[in-house]
């Protein structure tokens, strides 16, 4: 596994214990189909909740939320519909939230949970 593949799934499994901890239900990890990936769905109440995962070790080359550009959130929410359709569920209310992890190079991780970015 290559470095970054190796912080990515570090960062997701911070984010959901993260989820968790918040109360979330978490449906499925890494949901793949041929439009692209959702890192995390979950239920947060009656809301189904499309977390989207950033880990860095620094911001160097920006923060986190830099990178959900106005592009990556229409193919976010096109993901979501493909989510429901593939479960064959109806869930009428859809956020679709990021989720960043900062990990530097002495100390924890840092996790801040943005909701709700449409």
């Amino acid at each position: 596994m290559r470095r970054n593949q190796a912080l990515g799934k570090y960062g997701e499994d911070i984010a959901e214990q993260f989820l968790l901890q918040a109360g979330m239900h978490i449906l499925e990890r890494n949901w793949r189909c041929n439009v692209g990936e959702i890192d995390i769905v979950a239920r947060d109440s009656g809301t189904l909740v499309i977390c989207e995962v950033k880990t860095r070790s620094s911001h160097q080359v920006g923060t986190p939320a830099e990178a959900i550009t106005a592009r990556k959130l229409r193919r976010l929410r096109g993901l979501a519909y493909r989510w429901l359709e593939a479960h064959q569920v109806y869930i009428p209310d859809v956020r679709i939230d990021l989720v960043s992890v900062t990990q530097p190079a002495w100390g924890g991780p840092v996790v801040e949970h943005l909701r709700d970015l449409s």
